[in-house]
């Protein structure tokens, strides 16, 4: 009897521990995001809030629903939402495979060094998130500008004799996305190959494997769950992001997060604006569901 009364106090402190993140991701996850949804069918109204609602209550009690898709039906039929779309995911895409690249060989080093040394490089690693977000994004304004940094390096040692377009472009929204995602990769990488055996190396040379190939056949295998976690990692915050956009790509770089940013703050469109954020919200949920099933794999 006590402990049956013992198991039963268990199973409910686990379901009161379930609870509390559960009851904050309906608060502030889900219930906002259904809002969203539903400003996403209404229509523009010059007022506040900006938008007509979607239930209408006529004379007789009589409800009436009114749901509109031209918000969506803008979305694929006007060029700057197409575009805005497909750039981001190419920026975010090309950020996350460039910090794999990067983060891979540097988590690897890491990961073989003695546990004094580890802890001093992983200090190194979340480093720069001491300082704030927005000043570590705008000294890249003053190393690619054309009077930059390395511009003036280059011009100086006879490179090139015209400054390099590396601002306010794709590229110099590239290097700030590698810039500030590459810990995201490096650590749950670190973490991984930390647990990695690497006896399993030196069995597969003794059966004649070379390293390239132990490292396609064994390594890269073992720690797919630390690549997966973090490309979802950099992705998913670099498809969204708005400050690095709007101070090293300028006008000429639109992303879905500035995009939203212009929709809700300064032509006050708050439907058009919430579609755009549920179909990024598809675009996350996509890749994201795509690489866990293959980490179940």
């Amino acid at each position: 009897m006590f402990s049956k009364t013992k198991i039963d106090w268990m199973q409910w402190g686990q379901r009161l521990i379930i609870a509390i993140p559960m009851l904050w991701l309906l608060s502030f996850i889900f219930l906002p995001f259904l809002n969203i949804f539903k400003i996403s069918f209404s229509e523009p109204y010059a007022g506040m809030p900006p938008y007509a609602p979607i239930l209408d209550v006529l004379e007789d009690h009589v409800i009436q629903l009114r749901l509109s898709l031209e918000n969506y039906a803008l979305l694929f039929s006007d060029a700057i939402y197409r575009y805005s779309l497909i750039n981001s995911i190419f920026i975010a895409g090309g950020a996350t495979l460039i910090c794999l690249f990067l983060g891979y060989p540097m988590a690897y080093y890491i990961a073989q060094q003695e546990e004094r040394r580890q802890t001093h490089f992983l200090m190194l690693v979340i480093l720069p998130f001491w300082t704030s977000f927005l000043l570590r994004v705008y000294a890249w304004i003053g190393i690619l500008s054309p009077k930059g940094f390395i511009n003036n390096f280059l011009i100086k040692i006879g490179l090139i004799s015209d400054p390099l377009p590396m601002l306010y472009n794709n590229f110099g929204v590239l290097v700030g996305m590698v810039y500030c995602y590459l810990p995201f990769m490096i650590l749950p990488l670190f973490s991984a190959l930390a647990k990695f055996d690497t006896q399993l190396l030196e069995a597969a040379a003794d059966l004649g494997a070379r390293p390239i190939k132990s490292f396609l056949r064994v390594t890269l295998p073992l720690t797919k769950t630390g690549i997966i976690s973090g490309c979802v990692l950099v992705f998913v915050p670099a498809m969204g992001e708005f400050v690095i956009p709007e101070l090293l790509g300028g006008n000429k770089t639109m992303m879905l997060g500035k995009l939203i940013w212009i929709e809700f703050f300064s032509n006050r469109d708050w439907p058009v604006a919430s579609s755009i954020a549920v179909i990024m919200l598809l675009a996350f949920i996509v890749p994201v569901v795509a690489l866990q099933k293959r980490a179940l794999k």
